[in-house]
């Protein structure tokens, strides 16, 4: 039979763990928010250019949905929380 591990790992390693995986964040299509408000909140999200926003905002709008950022699920968190500080609706997917 083999043996169990002596030692659960903690939530510190298993959080670790998780930020390593790289994750992307989804911005979805509305009919509430101007083109002009949706880039400025990429420019801040992502620190982007306003060229990068302007073609990320307009494959969302043809879409239905984009993906605008890919990395750590804590920089996912925190893109995806500065978008919707303006109620854009996002999705963090692994």
């Amino acid at each position: 039979m083999p043996e169990l591990p002596s030692q659960k790992p903690t939530f510190e390693e298993d959080v670790d763990s998780i930020s390593d995986i790289a994750s992307r964040v989804v911005l979805y299509n509305d009919d509430w928010h101007t083109f002009d408000e949706v880039i400025a909140q990429l420019i801040k999200a992502i620190n982007c250019t306003y060229e990068q926003a302007r073609a990320l905002s307009f494959e969302v709008h043809v879409k239905g949905k984009a993906i605008v950022f890919s990395g750590s699920m804590p920089d996912c968190l925190k893109v995806s929380s500065i978008l919707e500080e303006i109620a854009l609706h996002t999705q963090i997917i692994t």
